[in-house]
C-alpha cells in the first residue's frame, strides 16, 4: 500500500494536504468462518467511520484519497457492503486500488457504471486490464511492453501515457462540443424545415396541397445541409490545442453537459420553431398579392415554394456559419458550397423537360431570378431568422460570457495570457471543481507566471528608479 501511495503522489493523483483513508484486511492467521465474519465487520466499521469523518468535514475545499487493497476490495465488492463502499468512494477525490485481479478491476469498473449512473473511462495497458476496459463505458489502451491485447479490447489507443492529457483535455474538450453541437443544429434545421409543411398544411384547411418539389425535399438532407454538418462536427475548435492545455478549466464544461442540457436542447428547438414561423408567414405575407413578373402576374405555388425553400438553405446555412468558432476553406467550401449547389441544382433542373421537371421547368431563368423581389424576400427572412441568435450570443458574451468566450477574446486582441487576474480566476476554478491532477499542474504554471511578472515588475522598478538624464 505505501508503494501504491507513493506511486499516487508521483503521477499528482495524490497531492500534500489531501486526507488519507486507508481500509485494509485485519491480521487473521485462522480461515474459520467465525474469523471471517470479523474481518467483514471490520471492514464495514472501518467504511462506516470514513464515511463519517467525510460528511462531518466542515471545509467544502477539502479533498479526501481513499486507498484500498486487492484483499480488503474482496469483502467491499460483495452485494452487503459495495454500495456502502461506493458511496465512499463517490465521496473521494482520489481511489487508489491497488494490487488487484484483473477480475476486481472490472467488478470496480461495473459497480461505478452501474451504481452512478455515470460515463466510465478505463486506461490499462496490459492482458490484465481488458476486463476493465471491456466494462467500461469508453476504453483507452496503451500499447507497451506488455503487449497490445489492452489497445484490441479499447476503444482508443495512444503508445504513451503522457499522451492521455491531450486526448482527454483537447481532444475530449472538441469532441464534446461538437457533438453537442452538431445535434442540437440537426434539431433546429430538421424543425424549421418540417413545421414550414405543417404550418402549410394549416394555411390551406389540409388541402394536401405540397408546397415543395418533391426533389427540393429529398435533396435538403442529403446534399443541401450535410457537408455544412459534417463539417462541424470533425473541424469545429472553439479555442486551440494549445489554449486547452493552458486553461485546463474548459475540460469541466463536459463533466457538467453545459452545453447538451435541456435548456439549450430546448433552446434550439425554440429556434428551428421561430424560424419556421418566420419562413412561412413572411414569404405568404410578402408574396400574397405583390406583383412578381414583370408581366405584374403575382407568385404561384411554384414560385412560392421554392421562395421559402430558398430561404431554408440560406437561413441554416447562416446559421451553421454563425455557430462555428473555427474556420477552415473546407467549412467555408461546405457552407457557402451548399447555397450554390442549391442554385445549381434549380438552374439544371430547370432545364429538363417540363414532363420531369413540372412546374420548375426553367423557374429559376425566367421567374425567380429576374424578380428583385425574390433576392429581398431570401434577404429579409435570412436577417430575420438568424437575428434572435445573433443578439443571444451578443448579449451572453458581454453579459455572461462563458470560459471559452473570454478566452477567444483574449487570443483574439492579443491581450497579455499571462495576466495574474486570470490566473487566479482560473486557479479557483481548478480547485473547486477538480481538486486533483490538473490542478497541481495549474499551479505549478500559476507559479512561473507569478515569477516572469515579479522578474517583470523588478524591471519596471529598476527602470524608475534610474533618474533620466538632463
Amino acid at each position: 500500500m505505501e508503494t501504491a501511495i507513493n506511486i499516487g503522489f508521483a503521477c499528482s493523483l495524490l497531492r500534500q494536504g489531501m486526507k488519507q483513508i486507508c481500509i485494509t484486511e485485519m491480521n487473521s492467521d485462522t480461515v474459520a468462518k467465525d474469523a471471517k465474519q470479523a474481518v467483514k465487520e471490520n471492514i464495514l466499521m472501518q467504511l462506516t467511520n470514513a464515511s463519517q469523518m467525510v460528511k462531518l468535514e466542515k471545509d467544502p475545499h477539502a479533498a479526501f484519497a481513499l486507498i484500498i487493497d486487492g484483499k480488503t476490495l474482496t469483502y467491499t465488492l460483495e452485494d452487503d457492503m459495495k454500495h456502502q463502499f461506493l458511496a465512499l468512494a463517490v465521496d473521494c477525490a482520489s481511489v487508489i486500488c491497488c494490487r488487484v485481479s484483473p477480475k476486481q478491476k472490472a467488478l470496480v469498473t461495473r459497480l461505478v457504471k452501474e451504481g452512478t449512473g455515470k460515463t466510465t473511462l478505463a486506461i490499462g495497458d496490459g492482458a490484465n486490464d481488458v476486463g476493465m476496459i471491456q466494462e467500461a463505458d469508453i476504453g483507452v489502451g496503451i500499447s507497451g511492453v506488455e503487449g497490445m491485447q489492452a489497445v484490441m479490447a479499447s476503444d482508443f489507443s495512444i503508445s504513451q501515457f503522457r499522451f492521455l492529457e491531450k486526448l482527454l483535455v483537447v481532444h475530449g474538450h472538441w469532441c464534446y462540443k461538437r457533438i453537442a453541437q452538431m445535434i442540437c443544429y440537426f434539431f433546429y434545421k430538421n424543425i424549421a424545415f418540417g413545421l414550414t409543411l405543417f404550418y402549410f398544411e394549416a394555411f390551406t384547411a389540409f388541402s394536401g396541397q405540397s408546397v415543395y418539389d418533391d426533389w427540393y425535399m429529398l435533396l435538403f438532407n442529403v446534399i443541401l445541409t450535410s457537408l455544412p454538418v459534417i463539417s462541424l462536427g470533425v473541424f469545429e475548435q472553439d479555442v486551440s490545442s494549445e489554449v486547452c492545455l493552458q486553461f485546463p478549466a474548459l475540460y469541466q464544461q463536459g463533466p457538467k453537459n453545459l452545453f447538451f442540457d435541456w435548456y439549450r436542447i430546448l433552446g434550439w428547438m425554440g429556434n428551428g420553431l421561430y424560424s419556421s414561423l418566420i419562413i412561412l408567414f413572411l414569404n405568404i405575407i410578402i408574396l400574397y398579392d405583390q406583383a412578381f413578373r414583370a408581366e405584374g402576374q403575382t407568385a404561384d405555388m411554384a414560385a412560392v415554394g421554392t421562395t421559402m425553400f430558398s430561404c431554408i438553405i440560406c437561413a441554416v446555412n447562416c446559421q451553421i456559419a454563425l455557430t462555428m468558432s473555427h474556420f477552415t476553406w473546407i467549412q467555408h467550401l461546405f457552407v457557402w458550397g451548399s447555397i450554390a449547389t442549391w442554385y445549381l441544382f434549380l438552374l439544371l433542373y430547370g432545364m429538363i423537360s417540363p414532363i420531369y421537371s413540372g412546374n420548375a421547368y426553367q423557374i429559376l431563368v425566367e421567374a425567380l431570378g429576374p424578380a428583385p423581389l425574390y433576392w429581398c424576400t431570401i434577404l429579409l427572412v435570412t436577417v430575420s431568422c438568424n437575428l434572435p441568435y445573433l443578439a443571444h450570443i451578443s448579449f451572453q458574451r458581454c453579459f455572461n460570457p462563458m470560459d471559452h468566450h473570454i478566452i477567444q477574446e483574449i487570443k483574439y486582441y492579443k491581450k497579455d495570457v499571462e495576466d495574474q487576474q486570470m490566473w487566479r480566476r482560473e486557479r479557483s476554478k481548478a480547485r473547486q471543481e477538480t481538486k486533483i491532477g490538473l490542478t497541481v499542474r495549474v499551479d505549478a504554471k500559476i507559479r512561473q507566471l507569478r515569477g516572469k511578472l515579479n522578474k517583470k515588475n523588478a524591471t519596471l522598478t529598476f527602470h524608475s528608479c534610474i533618474a533620466p538624464p538632463s
